[in-house]
């Protein structure tokens, strides 16, 4: 179990190193994919506009409830808060429509340099004054070039304009035109045209170095327009117990951002406290409207009294008379609060009947009305339907929460409607006695002289008047009072300041760690799924991980177009890895002296032919006899290469049509013979298989020191097994990128268990490049050198003749 173990051990460690080499071999991938990606993330970062965050903070203060709404004054408004329902508040359109029509945002600035756009806002070098009564086109882009301290170039060139008018907030339904304008003007000067009127002042941030000649533009936008932009912003608690919202906007201006969201919260406190002021207002404006009427009275009774007084000598009433008018002023100051509510019930009657804006009701306790459960379910209408109002901004009228509230209000408006009339019966109630008791009063002063007696007559008239006018206007003072007295029920906590403003895209660190882990991923992604998905041989470890069989060398790719590589370049380093070949085939076959030596394949174009014949022209060179026989009797090639006639061959000889001497022909290299295929003969395998052919062998082991055999593919005939009794050595060719895996492992899978003796793999067509740092390490320094490819004289013509071909012609 333990040398298991430590063989997996070894295997792991093995594969890792493996793997660690195959990713070393592409170091200028990883360098070129780092470079690109860094790159690629400087430019990003660099071109791309800057976008900021900033933020407010808003302090929900904690509001009393319903039942604290009911004392004297007009806190009715001060009402719970829901945080919910002040987010979408603050988030409605309505609240950001309020603000960007009172902000400015109706002309944006815009300046372009090294291909960025940049909006100037306040750092404008001028600024556009529209005429809001002219309606203006929108979306326009005006062109401005400043020329001098004193004119600008303006230009414009847009189809299908539309136009705005800002002073009733709505864009015109008039058909789109085509506007073209080029003009040189004065700062200062209105700009008068069919369609657009303004001027271009200059301000105080004009700098004639830096403006004059610079180009600028300038665009339109409506209130709409400006709502929808300004309206993505996002609100937040700071944590959950707390009341306080944080209100975050994201945009290229800092500056910009921070004035609307400056402006956006002063208008929702000012939005809050005109909620708790507009009761106080509808009271006052109900007490002004009743105050004209009583003031006339009062006015004319109290001629009336002073002309009497003049035309009539009036005695002085005598105590007890005086004491009996008193009370009578006492009962109508009484009857004066009871007039007004009355009144103040009965409006209030005919505006639940009348009216669905149920949030402006006024609180009874504003005119003295002091019923409790009319008070309280006042209020509690008012409280449901102002929650109704918020709800419906940001949900269905099918929310089964409004259809609650609608049951709510409804049942509230009923219960408030059946109070005020219970109301209006108790002071009708209480005015009959008040105005029995003032009878009996009157009654006895029936008794007084006439002119006394009308004198209080008058005096009564004035006095009722006159109490009904002091009530209304000390109703009047309590509820300015309340108005003026009333602060907002929120405030903000931090404003925005664009000092804060912070960049949250492009986010520079973060972007090159990602083009550092790209950089990094991808060459591994690549080498890694390349070898996953590639089918073919292309290292030492493919073949190691196949078979065990020794690899006897490789033969490094040739550039040139001769088939004898050997002969025509024998100091290259192709011919120097056959001769490696050849050293080790001693060591295969224990120095033995005479030798024959198979070449295969597993299929077709792996190079068979042509390692065959510079195989044994390396041979020959060595200045050994030696033979190279073509016994691909199915497709002969030798003869197309070696330029010898095909008319006598291996064939002929097998069928008795040739003698021995017929067949074999010499080739231009010394020392070097050759036996083609000859004619294609029907049966190849049985042709082998004959006793002519053990004969063959015989005759030429005798003749020769080294036979080198050129088969058919293994892979597809048996011909190379049926010839493998006559061989000391079978050399299984791969080509690299070329032979399959699968296939090549099949085939040698079948010659392993046939247990054939000396099989060697040779690798042919290896390329030297980058990609294929394995092969040219491993083969070249343990087999012959081939490490140092450029190291030969003839490689280094052929490198500069083909120097442009192998850096981009390779894989």
């Amino acid at each position: 179990m333990e040398d298991t173990f430590q063989v997996q051990e070894q295997q792991q460690s093995t594969d890792f190193k493996a793997i660690f080499f195959k990713l070393f071999r592409y170091w200028y991938l990883f360098v070129l994919t780092l470079f690109i990606a860094l790159l690629i993330a400087f430019l990003f970062n660099k071109y791309t506009r800057t976008v900021y965050e900033v933020a407010t903070t808003v302090l929900l203060k904690d509001q009393a409830g319903p039942q604290e709404m009911i004392g004297i004054g007009f806190g009715f408004g001060n009402r719970g808060q829901n945080i919910q329902n002040e987010i979408g508040v603050l988030s409605s359109r309505s609240i950001v429509f309020r603000t960007v029509t009172k902000i400015g945002y109706e002309v944006s600035y815009f300046s372009e340099e090294n291909f960025i756009t940049s909006e100037l806002y306040k750092d404008s070098p001028f600024f556009v004054e529209l005429d809001t009564a002219f309606p203006q086109p929108l979306n326009v882009r005006f062109d401005l070039t400043i020329l001098s301290r004193e004119h600008y170039k303006l230009e414009v060139k847009e189809e299908n304009v539309k136009f705005y008018d800002y002073s009733h907030r709505k864009v015109l339904d008039r058909k789109p035109v085509k506007i073209i304008y080029d003009g040189t003007i004065n700062f200062g000067k209105e700009i008068v045209t069919p369609y657009f009127k303004f001027r271009i002042v200059r301000n105080s941030s004009f700098d004639p170095e830096k403006d004059i000649k610079r180009s600028f533009y300038f665009q339109l936008k409506d209130y709409d327009a400006l709502t929808e932009e300004f309206k993505g912003f996002n609100i937040s608690t700071l944590n959950k117990d707390a009341s306080i919202l944080q209100i975050k906007i994201k945009g290229y201006n800092v500056a910009k951002l921070s004035d609307f969201l400056n402006a956006l919260t002063k208008e929702y406190i000012e939005r809050g406290l005109e909620k708790k002021n507009l009761a106080s207002s509808r009271t006052i404006a109900f007490i002004d409207h009743e105050l004209q009427g009583i003031s006339d009275s009062l006015s004319s009774s109290e001629d009336e009294l002073k002309t009497f007084r003049e035309n009539n000598e009036i005695m002085d009433l005598n105590d007890e008379t005086r004491q009996v008018f008193d009370k009578m002023v006492e009962l109508q100051e009484q009857k004066a609060a009871l007039v007004v509510q009355s009144k103040f019930l009965a409006n209030l009657k005919e505006y639940l009947e009348k009216n669905a804006a149920l949030d402006q009701l006024i609180m009874p306790s504003s005119m003295g009305v002091n019923d409790g459960a009319l008070n309280s379910l006042t209020a509690e209408l008012i409280k449901a339907y102002a929650t109704r109002k918020e709800m419906i901004q940001y949900s269905k009228e099918k929310n089964p929460t409004i259809k609650t509230l609608d049951i709510q209000i409804e049942t509230a408006k009923n219960a408030v409607y059946e109070n005020i009339k219970k109301a209006v019966a108790t002071n009708k109630f209480t005015m009959n006695d008040l105005d029995e008791r003032i009878n009996e009063i009157l009654s006895k002063m029936n008794q007084l002289p006439e002119t006394q007696r009308v004198l209080i007559g008058i005096e009564r008239k004035y006095k009722l008047t006159d109490a009904i006018y002091t009530y209304l206007l000390q109703k009047r003072s309590e509820a300015q009072i309340t108005q003026a007295s009333n602060l907002p029920d929120n405030e903000v906590l931090d404003k925005s300041r664009p000092d804060a403003g912070t960049p949250v895209y492009p986010k520079t660190s973060t972007n090159y760690m990602i083009a550092l882990i790209i950089g990094l991923i991808l060459p591994v992604v690549f080498v890694l799924g390349k070898d996953y998905m590639n089918d073919k041989i292309v290292e030492r470890e493919d073949v190691e991980k196949i078979t065990k069989i020794p690899i006897i060398g490789h033969i490094i790719h040739s550039d040139t177009m001769s088939s004898l590589v050997v002969m025509d370049s024998p100091k290259s380093s192709i011919a120097e890895s056959f001769r490696s070949i050849r050293t080790n085939l001693q060591y295969l076959l224990k120095g033995q002296e005479k030798q024959v030596i198979l070449l295969t394949s597993d299929m077709v174009s792996a190079g068979k032919t042509f390692c065959s014949m510079n195989l044994a022209a390396i041979f020959a060179m060595y200045g050994k006899k030696t033979l190279l026989m073509g016994f691909d009797l199915r497709k002969p090639k030798i003869f197309k290469d070696a330029g010898l006639k095909t008319d006598a061959g291996i064939s002929s000889y097998l069928i008795n049509k040739s003698s021995l001497e017929d067949i074999i022909q010499k080739s231009s290299v010394e020392n070097m013979d050759i036996i083609l295929a000859g004619p294609v003969p029907p049966n190849p395998s049985e042709l082998i298989a004959s006793e002519k052919c053990t004969e063959l062998f015989t005759r030429l082991k005798e003749m020769y020191d080294f036979i080198i055999i050129d088969t058919p593919p293994i892979g597809l005939v048996t011909d190379a097994f049926l010839l493998m009794k006559f061989t000391d050595a079978n050399l299984i060719l791969v080509r690299q990128n070329y032979t399959h895996k699968k296939v090549f492992a099949s085939i040698v899978k079948d010659l392993e268990q046939r247990k054939l003796p000396n099989l060697a793999i040779m690798i042919n067509d290896v390329r030297l490049g980058r990609s294929s740092y394995g092969y040219g390490y491993g083969y070249g320094y343990g087999y012959g050198y081939g490490y140092g490819y450029g190291y030969y004289s003839e490689d280094r013509k052929i490198e500069k003749k083909s120097a442009f071909k192998r850096i981009f012609g390779r894989s």
